[in-house]
């Protein structure tokens, strides 16, 4: 039998309910300029971004905790290469863990010369402190943030 690929493009557009906790969370952003976790009861563990459930107990989550603005790098990645959608590189995504936080939040990193790729790779170290600028505009999204070196 031969096994075959099959190439083929999707541009779908979504338009969908965020539900009361991811609404609370992006209006907090877009209206305070500050992120938001939720407290799970049972284990204490403050989720961001937040859940309704924790992903551990399974319990909903009720308490609404400000985290940030500062944290450290968990991970990141520099990427080179454009992608449908996305930013125009060079660009630099990862996770940082916030203050008060117990999980990490995925967002870009700027004011990093991105160019020599071994050197901003050392500015991104993992444990490096950070702090979440906004927008001076906001609109509700994961746009309306990013992270800086703290420095």
């Amino acid at each position: 039998m031969e096994l075959m690929t099959r190439t083929e493009n999707w541009n779908i557009t979504y338009r969908h309910a965020l539900g009361e906790t991811a609404s609370y969370f992006y209006a907090q952003i877009r209206d305070k300029q500050q992120i938001y976790g939720r407290r799970d009861a049972k284990s204490g563990r403050v989720l961001v971004p937040p859940r309704a459930f924790s992903d551990e107990t399974l319990e909903p989550t009720k308490e609404w905790v400000p985290v940030g603005p500062e944290g450290t790098i968990e991970c990141f990645t520099i990427v080179y290469e454009a992608f449908n959608n996305l930013p125009d590189p060079p660009y630099a995504f990862g996770y940082v863990l916030l203050k008060g936080a117990d999980t990490a939040i995925g967002g870009y990193f700027k004011g990093i010369d991105l160019k020599d790729g071994a050197k901003a790779a050392k500015q991104l170290a993992v444990g490096t402190p950070v702090i979440t600028r906004f927008a001076k505009e906001r609109v509700g999204d994961a746009l309306d943030f990013w992270f800086e070196l703290q420095g």
